[in-house]
């Protein structure tokens, strides 16, 4: 594995969301001084919190999923998480509506889906769902390891047994046809493939490996933490600045003072100069390139990931909602089309809604039930909408849309305290007005995502969604190790 060369005794992390947080204390337990700088007031980045009217609202990511790879981060420094954060395993971890008015609870227990299959589908679908689930646990057991948890130097690393096995497993089939080998009915394949989006692909495009992001909601669990999920970064910071760390918020990076190929210091915009032997930029891709003042060099240009249309707010009254509800729409394929290759909304919504008070009602400070909805919709670089004029009539549509799949009268109650189309995620500095980054399409999987080793700055290393292994909580969390193996060696 190659590392960054010279001194790295002081290092300077930008960026306290969860990947720079878990690079600070992977670095600290390694032996090193770090400087943590965020320019936001708080941590967590895109698993942030917000407060409306008195109620903690998730801003970002709604879905926990392995947990022990943040147990792997506070033990880092010879902390736990069980003394940090309260976690509770949602079951169901979904529960989905479908639109000819049938519902199917999604259990992480092996025996207890089985069941719920049984009774949706018939026996011949549990069958099926036991020959996925195994097929699942494989495909995540060989690729945790040599393929989610490694550095890449080169696409020769890729040269290794577990790719044989990989492969024999069909991990580089399609993921759509590969689940529908098990599963007769569309709307369970649907629970088992729909993960993919997380990615940033459609289903029946995405390769079989991308399963393993199925095996994380569907097998591994998933779970919530008390407090809400602002309280992870707000965790991972306590026990950072306990073992030593230098953390600034409100403290934002202006630009890199480079001495040929090695950075020397971090300039911040108040024109404080942090001295250093080397960087994590723990930042949006393009932030990172921006500072670096550089650009890899690709043969094809890199491609974002569908986008995400928020509502967040609140209602005084309880509705029939869990935790996590996907409300599908009769469409799928014609879905995907829609937001990932057309470029247009979705002409007959699937939409995830969130009600963290179902699992944690002192949420609501005053009451009643927090509720948020997301629509998926096309990134700024694939779809030309007009957001300022779409933005009153699509909230109301999608409102419409819940009413007309059993809530009624949802449309009246619902107080909608932020409302968030890709336009405004652009204005906070995400590249094609996307939370969710790059798509893990073959070209930018693997060592073919961005590396985290920068060849135009010696001692900078990247860390975060951008770079690998990829998008979402568990993903970032070991990009955060893996930059700081990096600097500090395994």
């Amino acid at each position: 594995m190659r590392r960054v060369e010279g001194p790295s005794d002081h290092v300077v992390v930008i960026g306290a969301g969860l990947a720079g947080l878990s690079a600070t204390l992977h670095l600290l337990g390694a032996g090193r001084r770090v400087t943590l700088l965020e320019q936001a007031d708080t941590p967590g980045g895109r698993t942030g919190q917000q407060t409306f009217d008195g109620n903690a609202v998730d801003t970002g990511a709604s879905v926990l999923t392995m947990p022990e790879l943040l147990d792997e981060a506070f033990a880092a420094v010879g902390d736990s998480m069980a003394k940090n954060l309260r976690l509770t395993r949602l079951d169901p971890a979904y529960r989905a509506r479908f639109a000819d008015g049938s519902s199917l609870a999604l259990r992480t227990d092996g025996d207890a889906m089985e069941a719920e299959i049984r009774a949706f589908a018939g026996a011949r679908e549990a069958a099926g769902y036991r020959a996925l689930r195994r097929w699942l646990t494989e495909l995540y057991a060989v690729q945790k390891d040599r393929f989610l948890g490694t550095n890449f130097d080169s696409p020769l690393d890729l040269a290794r047994p577990e790719l044989v096995k990989l492969a024999a497993l069909g991990g580089f089939g399609r993921l759509g046809p590969r689940v529908a080998r098990y599963l007769r009915d569309e709307r369970v394949r649907r629970l088992f493939s729909f993960q993919a989006l997380y990615a940033g692909l459609d289903p029946a495009r995405a390769i079989g490996a991308y399963g393993v992001i199925s095996y994380m909601d569907t097998v591994g669990g998933v779970y919530y933490p008390e407090g809400g999920m602002g309280e992870i970064g707000r965790a991972l910071t306590g026990a950072a600045t306990r073992a030593g760390a230098d953390v600034r918020f409100g403290t934002e990076a202006a630009w890199l003072e480079r001495v040929s190929s090695r950075v020397r210091a971090v300039r911040t915009r108040s024109g404080e100069r942090i001295p250093c032997d080397a960087v994590v930029l723990a930042t949006e891709l393009s932030t990172a390139y921006r500072l670096i003042g550089a650009r890899p060099k690709r043969p094809v240009p890199l491609r974002y990931s569908p986008s995400a249309f928020v509502l967040h707010g609140r209602t005084a009254k309880a509705w029939d909602l869990g935790h996590h509800s996907i409300y599908f729409g009769a469409a799928w394929e014609r879905t995907f089309a829609e937001i990932i290759r057309e470029g247009r909304l979705m002409s007959d919504p699937s939409l995830l809604v969130t009600r963290p008070t179902a699992t944690d009602p002192g949420l609501a400070g005053n009451g009643g039930e927090i509720v948020s909805v997301l629509a998926p919709a096309p990134n700024l670089n694939r779809g030309p909408i007009d957001w300022e004029r779409v933005r009153g009539p699509y909230r109301e549509e999608l409102l419409r849309t819940l009413e007309a799949r059993g809530l009624t009268g949802f449309g009246d109650e619902f107080t909608v305290d932020e409302t968030l189309t890709p336009a405004d995620w652009a204005a906070r500095g995400l590249a094609a007005g996307t939370p969710f980054s790059l798509a893990h399409t073959f070209t930018q999987t693997g060592p073919f995502r961005p590396a985290n080793l920068v060849r135009a700055a010696g001692n900078v290393v990247l860390a975060g969604c951008g770079t690998t292994p990829g998008v979402g909580i568990p993903p970032v969390l070991i990009s955060g190790r893996l930059a700081a193996e990096r600097i500090t060696g395994k």
